[in-house]
This record gives C-alpha cells, sequence and structure tokens, in this order.
C-alpha cells in the first residue's frame, strides 16, 4: 500500500485531515507561496476573460451604434457611460455585501464542494441560453459588462473566501471533539 502524501496527513494535534477545498487544495491552511499563487493564477485569468468579454461588450455594442442617427449616439453614448459607472459600483457592492452575508454563515467543505459541483453542471445550459440574450442586450452590454467587471474586482480582493472560513471552523469543531 503506497503511503500518504503529506498533504493528507493530518496535521499535528489534529485526527482528522485538513479538508481540500476547489481551486485552493489544502494550500488555503497555511496560506503560503502556493496559495498566493494559485490565487494570483485566479486573478490573473479572470482580468483576461473580464478584458475579453469588455472587447466582445463594445464591439456588439458598437454594431447597434451604427444604426443610431448621428444625434442619438451622442446621447446614447453619454447614457452608456452613466450607466456603466454606475453599473461597475453596483456590482461591486453588490458582491461584498454577498460576501459579507457568506462570511456569516459559510459553508463547510463537504457543501463548498457539493456547490462546485452543482455549479459545474448548470454552467453548460447558462450558457445556451445566454447565447440567445446577449443580442438582445447589445444596446447595454457596456453597462452589463461593467458591472460584471466590477462584480470580479470585489470578488478577487477579497482577503479570505467563505470556504476558508467555513474550512476553518469545521476543522476547529473536528479538532475540539477529538
Amino acid at each position: 500500500m503506497a503511503s500518504r502524501a503529506s498533504s493528507e496527513a493530518p496535521a499535528p494535534g489534529f485526527s482528522v485531515p485538513i479538508p481540500a477545498l476547489p481551486k485552493l487544495g489544502r494550500t488555503w491552511y497555511e496560506r503560503g507561496a502556493l496559495y498566493w499563487l494559485s490565487r494570483a493564477r485566479t486573478t490573473v485569468f479572470i482580468v483576461l476573460v473580464m478584458a475579453m468579454f469588455g472587447l466582445f461588450a463594445l464591439g456588439l455594442y458598437s454594431g447597434f451604434r451604427d444604426v443610431l442617427p448621428p444625434a442619438a449616439r451622442v446621447v446614447w453614448d453619454s447614457l452608456q457611460v452613466a450607466a456603466s459607472a454606475v453599473a461597475l459600483v453596483w456590482g461591486w457592492v453588490k458582491q461584498r455585501r454577498g460576501h459579507r452575508e457568506a462570511l456569516l454563515n459559510p459553508p463547510t467543505p463537504e457543501e463548498t464542494l457539493r456547490a462546485k459541483r452543482d455549479h459545474n453542471r448548470r454552467v453548460p445550459g447558462r450558457i445556451a441560453m445566454g447565447r440567445g440574450l446577449v443580442l438582445l442586450a447589445a444596446p447595454v452590454m457596456p453597462a452589463f459588462a461593467a458591472y460584471i467587471a466590477g462584480w470580479f474586482a470585489a470578488w478577487l480582493t477579497v482577503w479570505e473566501y467563505p470556504s476558508e472560513v467555513g474550512a476553518r471552523r469545521w476543522l476547529e469543531e473536528h479538532r475540539s471533539a477529538a
């Protein structure tokens, strides 16, 4: 029988192994270099996705904008700038409120894994539905992209995810039970 990896072995004084979290593995426990590398990798990926989505949104919007008369373009562009600024802040605030609520009742490691599996199952259907809706949203795509950018920026800049807090609490409960 093969020996267990050091990350699977219980920490000294613990009778249960440190739970693995999606995308973070067991690095969340000590928050060392591998943890911050994982967070940096996620940040770079999300920033690239946001940049591509922003370019897509502006391209789609410019196609809609071309059918407007020149006088209406100035007014519509001004409205889009204002709506995008509001949507950026709204996305940030909405994510931070959701994060604060999630920290009050963080998920256990099992709930985190279940939520990740459920999310992965729903994504293909949402992508298919979104393809049709994106054409209807062309007139407001810059504001929508700003909302998404604000939401992701707030999500990427938190110190600790609710799944980490929940895993720490779960670990403390199981340590005291041992």
